[in-house]
């Protein structure tokens, strides 16, 4: 347990720092230099660690089970435990049962924590484009906060202050107001409600119905000059965003079971099943990672293990794109879900148990080792070829 967990805890923590670094660039791309722009991206990404925890959470696990394994191999341990009567599959229980737990894990981040996550996700968002949008302002940059459209010449960030506002708000039917003003601030409400626009030294143009641009007479509007006014901001807070549950992945899995019949407003049958799918196979997925690591962890010594783990981590790569990409056909309605991702699921599953049972209660030889070990030489003696025809090194 020892030997696989720390290089999992190191994979996991490594993979999600890399996940999460990437969107954290993006994320200060589009936020640095606003008001309480790191606070927001902490939390962004804090809603984001359970997706990016479902991806990264098998790999480690595979990752650890293929080091800590092929640790303990290259130093004859495993001859060691054998030689005493403790064989592979005794040594793979306590694993076995890590993969179960690990499994349990990830369905309940998939199942329950990563559609509340993302819904949090997507709130977040929604606030910064919309009643937050004047801390995300830019100067001299038209900016939409719901109706209004606004735009600024100059900003003061350490006092909200800011000189030379347009604002435009489009009533529809009953017309339109457009507000100017030479300076003005933005005053936040103790009551956590809607911030206010206070303006100062301006003019307003109010249309009391949309002009008609095929008549003939001009629109008449009413011109008024004010010394001081305020204007609420973006909308109160309790109703900015929707419910959850607009499509199905803010669906938690007893509520997919339920859109199956009943598919949310966004989303199709095939959305809510394809969707379903692959959690499930995920989550199952898990459980064959043990079965599936060992084989290639406890190869010949003889044989290059760098080029034998590599081959390894690429299967699991293209079988994660199968089931993505699977997923992906599923929801066009292209194919059942049970063709593009539980036959893969199912497929991996007997190729993983076809070579755990001849890796631990067969003496026969493993052909698929014995054809890594031919490709793995075949590239080693290219390397060398190579490296001597440089000029480099000798061939040995």
């Amino acid at each position: 347990m020892r030997q696989v967990s720390l290089p999992l805890a190191g994979a996991l923590v490594i993979g999600l720092l890399m996940l999460l670094a990437d969107r954290m660039v993006r994320l200060l791309d589009t936020t640095l230099g606003k008001k309480n722009s790191f606070s927001v991206v902490f939390e962004m990404l804090a809603y984001l660690v359970p997706h990016y925890l479902g991806t990264a959470l098998p790999a480690a696990l595979f990752l650890g089970l293929l080091l800590g394994f092929g640790k303990m191999s290259e130093n004859s341990e495993t001859d060691a435990f054998m030689a005493s009567g403790v064989g592979l599959n005794r040594m793979a229980r306590p694993v076995i049962l890590m993969g179960v737990l690990i499994s349990i894990i990830s369905m309940l981040i998939m199942g329950w924590i990563q559609p509340y996550a993302r819904y949090a996700y997507r709130s977040v968002v929604f606030d910064i484009q919309n009643v937050e949008v004047f801390y995300l302002a830019e100067e001299g940059v038209f900016m939409q906060a719901g109706d209004r459209t606004f735009v600024i010449d100059k900003l003061d960030r350490s006092t909200n202050a800011f000189e030379h506002v347009f604002i435009f708000e489009d009533n529809g039917a009953k017309g339109s107001d457009t507000v100017t003003a030479s300076r003005g601030s933005l005053v936040d409400n103790p009551a956590g409600q809607r911030p206010m626009l206070h303006l100062e030294d301006g003019h307003r143009l109010t249309f009391k119905t949309r002009p008609d641009v095929t008549s003939k007479e001009p629109a008449i509007g009413e011109a008024t000059k004010f010394a001081l006014a305020d204007t609420p901001l973006g909308r109160i807070s309790d109703d900015i965003f929707r419910l959850r549950g607009e499509d199905e992945r803010e669906l938690t899995l007893p509520e997919l079971f339920t859109a199956l019949k009943n598919p949310p407003p966004k989303s199709s049958p095939e959305d809510v099943s394809s969707e379903l799918s692959e959690r499930l196979v995920m989550a199952v997925s898990i459980l064959i990672l043990p079965y599936l690591a060992i084989p290639f962890a406890v190869g010949s010594r003889r044989s290059a293990r760098g080029f034998r783990t590599g081959v390894a981590l690429v299967l699991i790569v293209v079988y994660n794109e199968i089931i993505h990409q699977g997923a992906s056909l599923a929801n066009h309605g292209v194919a059942s879900p049970l063709l593009t991702m539980w036959l893969p699921c199912l497929l991996l599953a007997a190729f993983a148990a076809w070579r755990y049972i001849g890796t631990c209660f067969t003496l026969r030889n493993d052909p698929v080792s014995a054809a890594i070990d031919r490709v793995g030489e075949f590239f080693g003696n290219l390397r060398r070829s190579v490296v001597y025809r440089l000029g480099w090194g000798r061939p040995t």
